[in-house]
């Protein structure tokens, strides 16, 4: 019997906007997190800043944040480990509340 260890962590729907004017994060008290990106979506440049954003904005290694389901499409969900649902809700609000000057 193996014992699996249970890593804290959790799961956001995201929607992906590529070629954006600049990076944001919208995230609203409920649906999917919206994030624009400068990045196109061609050989994996868009996930790749999807993913380096995540991880900035929740203050959580690269390697935390994963892409489980849809890949190439625009609509993703992904896992981030080290931080709980309450926490990344939190986290990204409070960014996308946050003015540009």
């Amino acid at each position: 019997m193996s014992a699996a260890l249970a890593v804290p962590g959790c799961r956001l729907t995201v929607k992906v906007v590529p070629r954006a004017r600049r990076a944001s994060i919208e995230a609203p008290d409920d649906g999917p997190v919206t994030v624009r990106l400068t990045a196109a979506p061609v050989d994996g440049a868009a996930n790749r800043a999807l993913v380096e954003l995540l991880a900035h904005a929740l203050d959580v290694p690269r390697t935390a944040v994963r892409i489980a389901a849809g890949p190439r499409a625009r609509l993703k969900i992904v896992d981030i480990d080290g931080c709980s649902i309450d926490e990344a809700r939190s986290r990204l609000a409070s960014i996308s509340s946050r003015k540009p000057a």
